[in-house]
């Protein structure tokens, strides 16, 4: 079993709080994570029917069956269950009862701000982080753009386009079904690859709804449940005022890069190395490796990227109160001078709330030091924000 960094503060913070909840994209290792780390708790899977079925008509007698607590999988399935966990943990007045996990974050928040709030902590698993996979192997650059990071293509070696052609099949066939209600999957399946196809890029709702057929407000609702259910995420942008900020577009990424390179018609690894969007994959490979940094620390997104009316860009601003780490992301393998000029421009815009260096990650393998900007390789990132969190 590959080791999850989370592990450990998941163990810490579940001491604090009656339920722990976990959340995260499906096959990112939530079951695993909760066993593993709580072997004393019963299990209980309401994937199951016959589970499912016995939570749904008697959820008294079905949590009686754990006094002491348990794990209870993709609890999504019967959200009536959070009203009576509620009941329990606040009769009890004790931690370490429930450990929750779900695959949809759309549905289980509502049921968890509505029942739990203040009783459970919030954790969310993503797929494995690189530094969860290196003592696994050595992987280059595009054969993690392709492989992408789900721990069973690893675990249990699997093809990537297989293990994505079952998963992206799975979710729209169970999880997507949950969720909304699509005649067309045709359509939505065809929408879900433009999207790939624009990872990197300012999210346009008129022009995927144009390309794809379909209303803009049918997009709106589709990007809301893509993002509902772990598939893609969408990078806020930075401003100074924070009410600039709500009103500017995000950039669309998926959470996992191997999923995007396969919703983009990659077949084979030596595919990327010539591919038009591999520095839009790389570029999505470093947002993600860098928001897993911070759950995996139990910590919030605080992750945005900068452009202005003029064209200057940052890819990613990492924030810590009012202080800032700009860092340039660049799929080459060669340093030029062009790679600075952002970063150059940035410091005059905020001199005063740069207290590092500003960073570059870079696909070569050569780390540097140049124009007050740390020049690393994607695997030194975590170090990078140790650092920046120290």
């Amino acid at each position: 079993m590959i080791s999850r960094t989370i592990a450990k503060h998941a163990a810490t913070i579940f001491t604090k709080y009656p339920v722990l909840t976990i959340t995260g994209p499906r096959q990112s290792g939530k079951t695993t994570l909760a066993r593993a780390t709580f072997s004393n708790k019963p299990y209980a899977n309401l994937e199951s029917p016959v589970t499912r079925q016995f939570a749904e008509e008697d959820p008294l007698a079905f949590l009686g069956q754990y006094p002491d607590g348990a794990i209870i999988d993709e609890i999504q399935r019967v959200p009536d269950l959070l009203s009576h966990i509620q009941v329990i943990v606040d009769d009890k007045q004790k931690n370490s009862l429930f450990v929750l996990t779900g695959s949809q974050q759309f549905e289980l928040m509502q049921g968890i701000s509505q029942s739990l709030a203040g009783r459970t902590a919030l954790l969310k698993l993503l797929p494995l982080s690189l530094a969860e996979l290196t003592p696994h192997g050595s992987f280059g650059v595009d054969e993690m753009l392709f492989k992408g990071f789900y721990p069973r293509i690893y675990s249990q070696d699997i093809p990537a386009d297989q293990a994505y052609g079952d998963y992206f099949t799975t979710y729209v066939e169970r999880d997507l079904r949950q969720l909304i209600n699509i005649k067309n999957l045709g359509l939505f399946q065809r929408f879900v690859s433009l999207c790939a196809g624009r990872c990197g890029q300012l999210l346009n709702l008129s022009s995927l709804a144009n390309d794809t057929g379909i209303s803009q407000v049918t997009a709106r609702e589709w990007i809301t449940v893509l993002e509902a259910s772990y598939i893609v995420f969408l990078l806020q942008p930075f401003h100074a005022n924070i009410g600039k900020r709500l009103i500017k577009s995000p950039k669309l990424y998926f959470y996992d890069v191997g999923l995007a390179s396969w919703l983009c018609g990659i077949e084979r690894e030596k595919q990327l190395a010539t591919h038009p969007l591999r520095g839009h994959l790389f570029e999505n490979m470093v947002i993600m490796e860098t928001l897993k940094y911070r759950y995996n620390r139990g910590q919030r997104n605080n992750l945005y990227f900068f452009r202005d009316s003029n064209g200057n860009e940052i890819d990613l601003l990492y924030t810590k109160g009012a202080d800032i780490l700009p860092i340039e992301i660049k799929s080459g393998q060669t340093i030029t001078s062009s790679y600075f000029k952002g970063l150059k421009k940035f410091r005059t815009f905020f001199p005063h709330n740069l207290p590092w260096d500003t960073a570059l990650i870079y696909a070569g393998e050569t780390e540097q030091h140049r124009q007050e900007t740390k020049v690393l390789q994607i695997s030194s990132l975590p170090h990078l924000l140790d650092k920046v969190e120290a």
